[in-house]
């Protein structure tokens, strides 16, 4: 049969001193005495809580799970503590789990009442109370809420300055290129009818065309001069052209030199056409091969932009499901690619991947926050001049990414802060203090992994693990 406490007894305990008789008799009803010996658990972090729990003798201790480890928070022997269902007031408000874990150090005995019980009580006994106690419980949750929403606009306002100025350059360019590219064709046309207006025999002509494919071929393989080369190689070509008589050939001479020409080339071509047409040839040749540098200039600023339009859709996962099979290099290459415009020239990113470990489960879109969120802070950290450090590795049954920067370290002093809500070391107006929050909700509550910290001046390493199943 289970040891009960008579409402006398009951009154020792400064929890329930202050009742009446009829709570007193409520209390002594429901409530049992529980024995646990030495060693045994009286409730473990995250389970159900079912039980609000007071210490009537032995010793216990109170942990939390802090990145995988089990801290120890507090250590009593003081009869009347209490914990377990201690949000129970708010009923299904909330999930009722059990906020931390309580060991028994020696044998000990505790008074253990049903949460739905206490927490129906308690609504009842303290009203006034309740009304007080819920709207700062929700207050907070609302404001925790609101301003991690402001966090994550900020962020997202960043990123998308961040694109718009990397996707103006290469757009840029496909526009200059477009128009150049124009006057050429039209060039090209007007020298056209100059060579075809009976002045070179089929033979001759016939020989051109070849000599023009030969040009393309030559300007898709031109190979990249230094710049004290290309000054060389265009003064040396100018002063063939002079020599033969083409007028401005100093114009003429960079188009011809950035794909691939040369003297010995351009004699093939007064062999080929003779002298009295050479001049008309060469500036034929001429468009042909600048019209192939513009549209190679054009390709690549076409594909840059897709790439980053690519790097965006794998960012934002906007057009796949929220949780699904993927291959996290993929997803910290598009975060890098977003957040290419953030970092500076100084800053030197190092990439060492293992490319042998296989995709994992995750919430891709959110795993991206995290990295953005890491890395973001590893760049302020270091300021203009550093090296970021990207790395993968496994361990066991986990992935693990690792971000590390050259800053000057996490003081021990507030290292085991960093993960609290609201808490920043930025100045004000430069962060919320709820980016490592954030990150380590997503990874261990979301993806039932971790996120742990080693720093010292110079080299401070975030450790990501996730599991590679669910």
């Amino acid at each position: 049969m289970s040891e009960l406490l008579t409402p006398a007894e009951l009154r020792t305990l400064f929890l329930f001193e202050k009742l009446d008789e009829h709570q007193l008799g409520l209390l002594a009803e429901h409530g049992r005495v529980v024995r646990y010996p030495a060693g045994q658990t009286v409730y473990r972090e995250g389970e159900p809580a079912t039980c609000f729990i007071v210490l009537l003798s032995g010793v216990i201790t109170l942990t939390r799970l802090i990145h995988g480890d089990e801290v120890e928070v507090t250590r009593t022997e003081q009869r009347g503590v209490y914990g377990g269902a201690t949000q129970a007031y708010l009923g299904e408000q909330v999930d009722q789990i059990y906020m931390n874990t309580v060991h028994a150090i020696s044998d000990v005995a505790v008074l253990e009442i049903p949460a739905d019980l206490f927490g129906g009580w308690t609504r009842e006994w303290f009203p006034m109370a309740m009304h007080l106690l819920e709207g700062l419980f929700f207050g907070m949750r609302a404001s925790q809420t609101i301003v991690g929403e402001r966090e994550r606009l900020i962020a997202l306002g960043s990123l998308s300055a961040g694109l718009t100025h990397e996707l103006n350059n290469p757009a840029a360019a496909a526009v200059r290129a477009t128009a150049v590219l124009r006057e050429r064709v039209t060039g090209m046309r007007t020298k056209l009818a100059m060579i075809a207006d009976g002045r070179l025999d089929g033979t001759r002509l016939h020989k051109l065309v070849e000599l023009q494919e030969a040009a393309v071929k030559r300007a898709a393989s031109a190979p990249h001069l230094s710049a004290l080369a290309t000054s060389d190689a265009e003064e040396a070509l100018a002063d063939w052209l002079d020599d033969h008589d083409v007028t401005a050939g100093w114009d003429i001479a960079p188009t011809l030199v950035a794909g691939g020409v040369d003297a010995e080339w351009l004699e093939q071509v007064t062999g080929a056409i003779g002298p009295e047409n050479l001049e008309p040839a060469i500036r034929w040749l001429t468009y042909t091969i600048d019209t192939e540098l513009l549209m190679g200039e054009i390709d690549d600023a076409v594909s840059r932009i897709s790439g980053l339009v690519a790097a965006a859709k794998q960012y934002s996962q906007l057009d796949r499901a929220p949780h699904q099979t993927v291959d996290v290099h993929d997803l910290l290459n598009a975060t890098l690619t977003m957040l290419q415009a953030k970092i500076p020239q100084g800053i030197r990113t190092v990439k060492e991947y293992d490319r042998d470990l296989p995709p994992i489960p995750a919430y891709a879109a959110e795993l991206n926050q995290v990295w953005t969120n890491l890395i973001d802070n590893a760049i302020s950290a270091m300021g203009e001049t550093g090296t970021l450090t990207i790395r993968t590795t496994r361990e066991a049954k986990n992935l693990i990414v690792e971000i590390a920067d050259t800053g000057p370290g996490i003081p021990p002093t507030i290292r085991p802060r960093i993960f609290e809500p609201f808490f920043t070391t930025k100045p004000v107006g430069e962060g919320t203090g709820l980016g490592l929050d954030i990150s380590y909700r997503i990874v261990v509550k979301k993806h039932h992994g971790d996120i742990r910290v080693d720093s010292t001046p110079g080299d401070t390493r975030f450790r990501v693990f996730l599991p590679f199943e669910d």
